[in-house]
């Protein structure tokens, strides 16, 4: 299932940590708004915080696009 569909374990990766804390406002959504915000505060943990919590969301998006090129190779489109 891994070889056929490679980004499910980013995926749950990234609905899992990549999102953590559930409840309220997730960590990432927050720091994004900060930035976009101007980011007056931030210190060097928020942008470790940041990019811990984008990891596994960038880990996806990679995953995705190397599996539509394999989709692509194969011509499955």
């Amino acid at each position: 299932m891994f070889k056929r569909f490679p980004f499910i374990l980013p995926l749950l990766a990234s609905l899992s940590f990549g999102l953590a804390p559930f409840f309220e406002t997730p960590h990432i959504i927050g720091k994004i708004r900060w930035l976009k915000g101007g980011g007056t505060g931030m210190e060097v943990l928020d942008y470790f915080d940041l990019l811990v919590h984008s990891t596994p969301w960038i880990w996806f998006i990679i995953s995705l696009l190397k599996w539509s090129d394999i989709l692509k190779k194969k011509n499955v489109f």
